[in-house]
């Protein structure tokens, strides 16, 4: 497909432009009422859809796919360029150089003494067999807190010229197989050690070590079972197409607004190259562009900068973000008063996540910096008003706010669930099946038309409203203390899975 090409701006994007001169003061606080209602009320995700059907077409006409560094992507970042340039607003490409990587096989299967196929997934920056795969005697490593992590782990075992069975915890994916490797391992697998398929990454080409892939929970237990039996052999088949490619952001800000309060949005465009990602993350940036599009029409001049990011290879370890957020000079970060993040806002057996901004859940990494909170009041705020439920999710950094949360930029945002498995309470919540993943097509090909949750879709696409019109005139609530909350841990059995996007562990 034909890539309209466009004239890269520097990168980030100006910040110095000053709002237009000699405005009567205005009432922030009601401009951004008045300004929110207008864009709830015009922004749907009837309108939106159009964009998931264009995000379609284009996969469709490029190998079924829209990843990083392909014509897929290429053409989807043409698209949101030019319907932005249209409406006005000050648009450019960010470029970086990364490593494409494409699965080109991942088989598992037992060879004896039961033959029988097991399904895997390759991760991502993993080494490559042999053409055909290699067959060799797998071993369990002992499990305890920290499996695998340690070189005393392998200690056990002779895993010379065997495949070591890993289960997942305790350190990064890539410290594991590197510790495999070290004890003569020739390859590793990974189970999961809760619910959902493993799909993960080893961090980078450098970190990869052996050729390694990731294994359902339930298919681990039961390879470890059958080696408790006796001796396993298997074949074993991972390889990867790794090259280096460009691939480019696309940034676009309001031409006014105050500069030094820059409010943020952004979601990545990029699928993996097993599917369209309708849902991942297509949903995340259709809502944005729809958003951004009746701000334009709205022909409102904002008080403070608006900027939308549309993020490239995320898939491949938030390098578009990354990218994006290591160019900004402390002054520039300075300028930035809030980044708002959307990943998979339609998932066909979602639930409505907000990003615990205060740890309120006493939940994985802790609290986001200064002013998240305030933002996940703000957005829980805006749900309670329509009567929607929302659960508080953790920030663990497997998304495009990772980069902004550790320069200490206040960040928030919402997603509906990725390849975790939905409680029996969340179903009598938000619906849905109980025992399934919020998304059971996460990186697969059928993440198409099909796998949209069209009430989800439009619940999301109303908090990007409702947050870009309050935040283009008022700031104020981020100073607003959060009253205190004692952490409520989560009930037995309620840890859910992320997304998966930048997964090392």
């Amino acid at each position: 497909m034909a890539v309209v090409a466009a004239t890269a701006l520097a990168t980030p994007l100006l910040l110095g432009a000053s709002p237009h001169a000699g405005h009567a003061p205005h009432d922030s606080a009601k401009d951004a009422s008045k300004l929110a209602r207008k864009l709830v009320e015009r922004s749907s995700a009837r309108d939106a859809y159009r964009h998931l059907e264009k995000f379609q077409a284009i996969a469709d006409s490029a190998d079924g796919h829209r990843a990083a560094g392909s014509l897929g992507h290429d053409a989807s970042a043409a698209y949101v360029y030019r319907l932005l340039q249209k409406a006005g607003y000050r648009v450019g490409y960010q470029a970086f150089d990364f490593i494409y990587t494409e699965t080109l096989a991942e088989k598992l299967s037992v060879v004896s003494p039961a033959p029988r196929d097991v399904t895997i997934k390759a991760m991502t920056y993993t080494p490559s067999t042999p053409e055909g795969g290699l067959t060799a005697s797998l071993t369990a490593v002992p499990t305890d807190d920290t499996t695998g992590c340690e070189a005393a782990d392998y200690a056990s075992s002779d895993f010379t010229g065997r495949i070591a069975l890993i289960k997942r915890g305790g350190c990064s994916f890539a410290e594991k197989q590197a510790a495999a490797s070290v004890a003569g391992a020739v390859g590793a697998v990974i189970y999961n050690n809760t619910e959902g398929v493993l799909s993960g990454t080893l961090g980078d080409v450098a970190s990869g070590k052996i050729p390694t892939g990731g294994l359902t929970q339930g298919e681990g237990e039961k390879l470890v079972a059958d080696l408790a039996e006796g001796e396993v052999k298997v074949s074993f088949e991972i390889r990867e197409l790794q090259e280096e490619r460009t691939t480019r952001n696309v940034v676009a800000e309001t031409r006014g607004g105050k500069a030094s309060k820059t409010v943020m949005l952004g979601a990545h465009l990029d699928s993996v190259t097993d599917g369209p990602g309708i849902n991942d993350n297509a949903s995340g940036s259709a809502g944005l562009l729809e958003v951004a599009l009746e701000l334009a029409a709205s022909h409102r001049t904002p008080a403070n900068k608006v900027r939308f990011a549309w993020w490239s290879a995320e898939e491949n370890g938030l390098l578009g973000s990354e990218a994006y957020v290591a160019k900004l000079s402390e002054a520039q970060r300075a300028n930035v008063a809030l980044y708002l993040n959307f990943d998979m806002i339609a998932s066909p057996n979602g639930a409505q996540f907000v990003f615990d901004g205060d740890n309120s859940d006493g939940e994985g990494e802790g609290p986001g910096p200064d002013g998240s909170a305030q933002l996940e009041r703000d957005i829980n705020a805006f749900l309670d008003s329509k009567g929607k439920p929302h659960t508080g999710t953790d920030f663990t950094g497997r998304s495009d706010y990772g980069p902004f949360i550790e320069v200490g930029i206040p960040s928030g945002g919402t997603d509906t669930g990725a390849e975790g498995i939905k409680t029996a309470a969340e179903a009598e919540t938000y619906g849905g099946t109980a025992g399934v993943a919020y998304d059971p097509c996460y990186h697969a090909a059928c993440d198409d038309l099909d796998n949209i949750d069209m009430a989800h879709f439009d619940t999301n696409i109303d908090v990007i409203a409702n947050a870009v019109g309050t935040y283009a005139y008022d700031l104020s609530s981020l100073t607003r203390p959060v009253p205190a909350a004692a952490a409520t841990p989560r009930a037995e059995g309620t840890l859910r899975e992320g997304h998966a996007h930048g997964l090392t562990r």
